[in-house]
Formats: structure tokens, C-alpha cells, sequence
């Protein structure tokens, strides 16, 4: 899914492959690019749901305004994967319903 061969903006060249992980699931990424990005190259499409009904959302907005992209990364609910840059051995799981606002698991919940 990913565009290698841009008309304008030319050859995608020269980007680092590193491997995050959606769940346990290896997937391959250049390093920099939005988690997003990395996850629908790789064919997913489903990155939380909602806490009412459980519907899948995905990328929505992609510049950060919404929060349909959230996912749990390196343990930290609640984050925008359409800003966040990929990095190797990045750990990414889909999230279900709502998660704790601004608890970071290494801060021991303060």
C-alpha cells in the first residue's frame, strides 16, 4: 500500500526498516514515519474501539486533531498514532473503549 514510485515527489529511497510490533505480530516500518502509516502499509486498518458500542476506528483527521488513531504504545494508552514516529521494537496494540487520561505506567500512575 505503500507509494514507492511518486510522479512528483520521486523514489521513496534510502529509509531505515525496523520492526515494531502490533501485538505479538512483527511488523516491518521505516524509521520516522508515523505508527499510522507503518500499521495500514501492513494491512491493518482497525486501531481502537469505541467504549459505548465497540465500533473500529482507524485514521481519521491524520494530523492529530481526532482521536480515532489511539492505540497503546509501549504501554501508554491514548496515543495518536498519526504523530507519533515509528521506533525499532516499538510495542502497539489496539484499544478497547477508553483508557486513564495522562497515566504513564513508568510514572507508577502520578
Amino acid at each position: 500500500m505503500r507509494v514507492l514510485h511518486h510522479p512528483v515527489l520521486g523514489d521513496l529511497t534510502g529509509q531505515k526498516t525496523v520492526t515494531i510490533y502490533y501485538g505479538e505480530e512483527p511488523v516491518e516500518a521505516f524509521e520516522g514515519e508515523p505508527v499510522a502509516a507503518a500499521l495500514l502499509n501492513a494491512g491493518i486498518r482497525v486501531f481502537r474501539k469505541t467504549a459505548k458500542r465497540r465500533e473500529p476506528r482507524s485514521v481519521f483527521c491524520a494530523i492529530g486533531r481526532c482521536t480515532d488513531c489511539m492505540m497503546i504504545v509501549d504501554g501508554i494508552p491514548n496515543t495518536r498514532t498519526c504523530v507519533t514516529a515509528v521506533r525499532d521494537g516499538m510495542r502497539v496494540q489496539l484499544q478497547d473503549g477508553l483508557a486513564p487520561v495522562g497515566i504513564a505506567p513508568e510514572a507508577g500512575g502520578r
